[in-house]
């Protein structure tokens, strides 16, 4: 991934965060890693804990950015989440899965789509 990408990519998550905050969410942390990979936000939203995963896009040539959340991306987040569970020790009554698409116009400001149980 280039420096120009990851800079987008850091740009859309604070967006989707701030998105977050101002719809209620409470985060509780960002941009968890392990060796199977990474979770960009959880969040409570109320009593449900949210595992969000946040994709960005410059301009529409590769489609929406939650169409980049293929079956196999939804899997291993489902399993990331588990982990993080398990290594935290937290318990949810619910729990689900986000995805908020960032849309980043060539002028104004960036459009989050915030897609509630997308998987």
């Amino acid at each position: 991934m280039t420096t120009r990408n990851q800079a987008v990519g850091a740009y859309g998550e604070r967006c989707a965060l701030r998105h977050l905050i101002a719809a209620g969410l409470r985060p509780v942390t960002r941009n968890w890693r392990c060796p199977a990979g990474e979770i960009d936000i959880i969040a409570w939203d109320g009593p449900v804990l949210a595992f969000c995963e946040v994709k960005t896009r410059r301009g529409g040539e590769f489609g929406s950015p939650a169409e980049a959340v293929v079956p196999a991306k939804a899997r291993r987040l489902r399993g990331l989440a588990a982990r993080w569970l398990a290594q935290t020790g937290t318990t949810a009554d619910e729990i689900r899965f986000d995805v908020l698409s960032v849309r980043l116009p060539d002028a104004g400001p960036a459009r989050v789509e915030h897609l509630k149980g997308a998987f």
